[in-house]
């Protein structure tokens, strides 16, 4: 029989998945358990690609809110996000899954510049690909930099990850009268202006027919229940 081809996925992390029960920064032992988790869905006949965020360490949204230069916020933002994944690619290749940060803009001292045809490449050699620093532009989120690499790698899904186990029309953390979906379109959610995800990222999924998924990262297990 032929091999079935391995399905290419793309996992949008949270910095704030990094940390813990702490109010800041990176907890191993969370990073550890958080390895064990995607080691569970490795052998899924999956390609991996990862994107994650730096809200743990550094938001550039809100520094530029408080008066600093958007511009330069943004950047330090991206710069946080380099390092949760340096910190995710030591738990992973210390439980031996071969993995490589490619950043989307240049530091060659420490990770790879993100090179579309060298990521699928890594990627089909069985490879997890860390994709770093957003879309190396300020301005955009690293949900926008999660649906554009989604896209340009030929990811046939989205897997979000978050705090709570969906898409909600409010909070379920701040209000109690919530709606969860157990579907939604993507004209829908932008309608209905939903904060899961942002409107960019989600056009950018809509126009190349990617499907998001959106599970909590709190669950026991919560990547191969979800994958």
């Amino acid at each position: 029989m032929t091999e079935e081809p391995a399905k290419r996925i793309l996992i949008k992390l949270s910095g704030e998945s990094l940390m813990g029960k702490q109010k800041y920064g990176i907890e191993l032992s969370t990073v550890k358990n958080l390895s064990i988790n995607i080691e569970s869905i490795k052998n899924e006949n999956l390609q991996i690609c990862i994107v994650i965020g730096g809200g743990n360490i550094f938001r550039g949204l809100a520094a530029s809110a408080k008066g600093m230069d958007r511009a330069n916020a943004d950047y330090m933002g991206m710069l946080a996000t380099v390092m949760n994944s340096m910190a995710l690619q030591n738990a992973l290749e210390k439980i031996n899954l071969d993995t490589r940060v490619m950043s989307a803009f240049p530091i060659q001292s420490i990770c790879e510049t993100y090179i579309r045809r060298r990521a699928i490449r890594h990627m089909q050699k069985n490879r997890i690909v860390i994709c770093a620093a957003g879309t190396g532009n300020p301005y955009f989120s690293t949900d926008t930099a999660a649906a554009l690499r989604a896209a340009e790698l030929n990811c046939t899904h989205i897997y979000k990850a978050t705090q709570v186990d969906g898409i909600y029309d409010k909070d379920p953390k701040k209000f109690k009268n919530v709606k969860k979906y157990k579907n939604i379109s993507y004209s829908e959610y932008l309608s209905k202006n939903l904060k899961v995800m942002d409107s960019a990222a989600i056009s950018i999924a809509r126009d190349n027919m990617i499907p998001i998924r959106v599970f909590s990262i709190l669950e026991k297990n919560c990547f191969k229940k979800c994958i």
